[in-house]
């Protein structure tokens, strides 16, 4: 499911004209963006939570170079969803 598709069945459920629409998902879009790279959780009850992970500092490898690179630290997005998400999708996805 696409952004577009998103909006559409939202302006469908709720009356609101699609820009409206758009502009509502985009602004959602950006405040968890935001919250989650000033390493600040969003806790939605009953969906789930966005955070920022850690990854420690490991070692990899460069192929092309056969050499070993050191990986620093860093932080990733991450979702951990809800209990009641997790066992709809259980449920429903065969």
């Amino acid at each position: 499911m696409t952004k577009a598709e998103v909006v559409s069945k939202i302006a469908a459920l709720t009356g609101v004209e699609k820009i409206t629409t758009l502009t509502i998902v985009e602004a959602f879009m950006n405040e968890v963006k935001n919250s989650v790279s000033n390493n600040e959780s969003v806790f939605l009850r009953g969906f789930g939570t966005f955070k920022a992970k850690k990854r420690a500092q490991k070692t990899g490898r460069n192929i092309k170079k056969n050499t070993t690179i050191i990986i620093p630290e860093h932080h990733i997005p991450s979702f951990k969803p809800a209990k009641v998400f997790l066992h709809q999708v259980k449920d429903k996805v065969k």
